[in-house]
């Protein structure tokens, strides 16, 4: 896949001495949905930062379809549009003149007919005339997601762009994205929700004390690093496992009705088969089995965890 973002070892040390970012390494391709997902602090917003040239790294580069963020930053902050975590806007501006005047400071022609799809997309249209004072805080929401997509950027951030808001913008805003998506702008975006990253990313990249821990397909990370649990019914509570089942690693439930079995997604064998031929041969006689498989959000926090 052709790289439209590249990142290398990139570094940033704050003066207090914080490092909030330690030699990043990442490839973004061009058309994907990339997820970060990393606690608070972890440096997600630093890298977004540095990337859209709000803040300068310490170390490294970044080069944007090409360009050097720094030698051609007009070029690539044009091909870029950011919401970010916090409200900044004006309180007196309205709806389309704030998205109207955006679009102007990147040169971009007049594009009404453009940025009236914009509004009614984000459920904004009807609030067009309304100052910005007037806006919830949902609404604010909208407003500045209309701002970053009002020059027709290739590439869209979205720094925690749910948090705090209520349900029917973020089902709106995951809809837009998704059309956005099969448009073909790349997007990168930060939450903590991750079930949603779950949902609609293509990667997930997974950030922990100013370190790139892994990215990785997201059916590829699920499957290398989840684990699928086997959990088996019994027709007869057992107070402890036979000899011939101590191999498999069993939990018993406290009413001794439930076994647990646990095992890799990625193994070439599961061992199913062979410890349902020993449950039978021991004597267990099975009500029912069912089967899960970690979350993503499971992952994370292992990962995270193993990693503090």
């Amino acid at each position: 896949m052709q790289t439209i973002i590249n990142i290398s070892n990139l570094s940033k040390t704050y003066e207090s001495g914080h490092h909030a970012l330690k030699a990043i390494d990442l490839d973004v391709y061009d058309g994907e949905i990339l997820a970060l997902l990393g606690p608070n602090g972890a440096g997600k917003t630093t890298l977004i930062s540095i990337i859209c040239g709000i803040v300068a790294g310490s170390e490294g580069s970044v080069k944007v379809a090409g360009h050097d963020i720094l030698e051609d930053y007009r070029i690539t902050r044009d091909l870029i549009g950011l919401v970010p975590q916090e409200l900044t806007l004006g309180a007196f501006d309205t709806v389309w003149n704030t998205v109207n005047f955006s679009r102007g400071l990147f040169g971009k022609k007049p594009n009404p007919t453009y940025l009236e799809q914009l509004l009614k997309d984000l459920s904004l249209y009807d609030k067009k005339n309304n100052e910005l004072r007037e806006l919830s805080g949902g609404m604010k929401r909208r407003v500045l997601i209309a701002k970053a997509l009002s020059h027709e950027p290739r590439i869209l951030f979205l720094d925690e762009p749910t948090a705090g808001v209520d349900v029917e913008l973020r089902k709106d805003m995951w809809q837009l994205v998704r059309r956005l998506h099969e448009s073909g702008v790349t997007i990168i975006l930060t939450t903590h929700y991750i079930e949603e990253a779950e949902e609609i990313a293509d990667r997930v990249g997974i950030i922990s004390g100013g370190e790139l821990l892994l990215v990785d397909d997201k059916q590829n990370l699920m499957r290398d690093l989840g684990k699928k649990q086997l959990v088996l019914e019994l027709k007869q509570a057992v107070e402890k496992l036979p000899d011939s089942l101590q191999q498999y690693d069993l939990e018993i439930s406290d009413d001794g009705l439930q076994l647990t079995y646990t095992y890799s997604t990625g193994g070439e064998r599961t061992g199913i088969t062979a410890l349902l031929q020993a449950l039978h041969e021991a004597g267990l006689l099975l009500k029912d089995l069912k089967t899960s498989q970690s979350s993503l959000e499971e992952i994370f926090v292992k990962l995270v965890k193993t990693k503090t």
